[in-house]
Parts: C-alpha cells; structure tokens; sequence
C-alpha cells in the first residue's frame, strides 16, 4: 500500500511539473529558501567586513539554485523525443567547477600572508546551499546553514586556542628603527620562547627624507623592515611578544587563514 502511494505521489508531482513547465510555486519556493539562507550567511560576512558579503553570498546561491532548475526542468519540452536523453546533474556539476574561480579571486597574497581563504569557501558554500535549496532538499540547505555559524562562531576561537598551543609556522613583516640593536633583540626574544627562525629577509629600507614616511622624519633614524618566519610553540601570539620591543614600529602578522 505505501509502495502504491508512493508511486501515486510521484505520478502527481510529475504531472504538476509538466502543467506548471518546471515554474510553479513549488520552484518559487526552492529559490525563495536559497535566497533566505544565503542572504543569512551574507549578514554574517557583512558583519565582519568581509569583502563577499551580503550582496555576493545571496547572488550566488540563489543564481545556484536557478541553475539547477534550469537542470531540472528547463529541458522538458525536448525531452518527449526517443532520441533526447540528458543528465541534469552535469548542470549542477558546472556551477561547483565555475564558483571556483570566484573564490580564487577572493584569495589575496600579500607579503607571505594568505587573506581570504574562508571567505571563498563561503561563497562555495551558499553555492551548495543554493543548489540543494533548487533540487528540493530543504532539511539539508538548513542543516549545512546552521552547521556555517558553528564553524564561524564556534570553530575560530577553538582554531586560535590549538594554534596557540601547537608548533604553528607564522609570518611576520617587521619594522624598527635602525641602528638600535633591535634586530638582535628581535632574535633574542624568538630564542627565548623556543621560536626557530625559518627564514628572514629584509624588505626594504625607509630614510627619515623620503616624504610620506612620518616615523622616520619625526625620529630622525632609518626604518627597516623584515620579513621572518617563525615555527614554535604559541608562534601566532608572537606579535604581541615582538612588538613590546623597544624600537619596534609596526608589526604586520601573517595570518595564513583569514575569516
């Protein structure tokens, strides 16, 4: 009997597709919910300032979801011919390879530091959601939505607290005042919290005449600046630790994953 009913419900839901032609209420419904959840993740990207927010992360899951009911149902009136046979899932398989380049162009690399890597997974993420909310999984949309805020909310700080405590590589991008011995107490306080110097370079120079460069006028002393990459226990706190040192100007931390 369930089996009977089941076939019955099935039979019904085709028929309403093929009155409607794949654009009824039911399809409005499926975009709707994409809209709604990703506009949600959008607020929570907005809110951190980060540069995919609310605009983006809604434009492409609700653009996912219609193009997988294109997929769908946008093929149906072909599809009464013996010779046409189509896949509607090489459609949705499009969207996760096209959505890739997107998210590669959220990711920025600048003086060894690696910025926006969860932010492009966001947006591959309202990608999924997008498309599950348009093949008509609304439990799963909801599920993987609600499953975004642990890992932002909950997850970040639980990421720091083990990165503070495991032997994590960092980056860090120097400045000090030249002539003043900071460099060598920059290396002692490394040494002194077991922190390995990996790699270090000088990245330039800032003499106290070149215009635009305020520390350097005001001091009268050359700036230097260095890149170092440390590996050691409670690496990523090494920021706070560095810049306590006297001479020391400006600190720019490393962070290989940015939110």
């Amino acid at each position: 009997m369930a089996e009977s009913d089941r076939r019955h419900n099935r039979s019904m839901s085709i028929a309403e597709v093929a009155a409607t032609g794949g654009q009824g209420w039911r399809q409005v419904g499926d975009l709707s919910l994409a809209f709604a959840l990703t506009s949600i993740i959008g607020l929570e990207r907005q809110f951190r300032g980060k540069s995919a927010g609310l605009r983006t992360q809604s434009i492409v899951g609700t653009a996912s979801a219609l193009i997988l009911l294109v997929g769908k149902y946008g093929f149906d009136d072909v599809l009464g011919r013996e010779s046409v046979v189509l896949d509607p899932s090489r459609v949705a398989a499009q969207i996760v390879s096209g959505i890739g380049f997107l998210g590669a162009g959220l990711i920025i690399t600048r003086r060894g530091a690696i910025r926006g890597l969860t932010t492009a997974a966001s947006v591959w993420e309202a990608a999924a959601i997008g498309m599950a909310a348009g093949a008509g999984l609304p439990i799963l949309a909801l599920v993987v939505t609600g499953l975004h805020f642990v890992i932002v909310l909950a997850y970040t700080p639980l990421g720091r607290f083990v990165a503070s405590r495991g032997h994590a590589e960092r980056s860090y991008t120097v400045t000090y005042l030249d002539n003043r011995g900071v460099l060598r107490e920059l290396l002692a306080a490394c040494t002194a919290h077991a922190w390995r110097v990996q790699s270090m370079s000088i990245a330039g120079y800032s003499e106290p005449g070149e215009p635009g460069r305020d520390t350097a006028q005001a001091t009268g002393t050359r700036m230097v600046t260095v890149t170092l990459t440390i590996l050691g226990p409670g690496a990523t706190d090494a920021a706070a630790v560095l810049g306590e040192l006297d001479g020391v100007v400006q600190i720019d931390a490393g962070d290989t994953e940015d939110d």
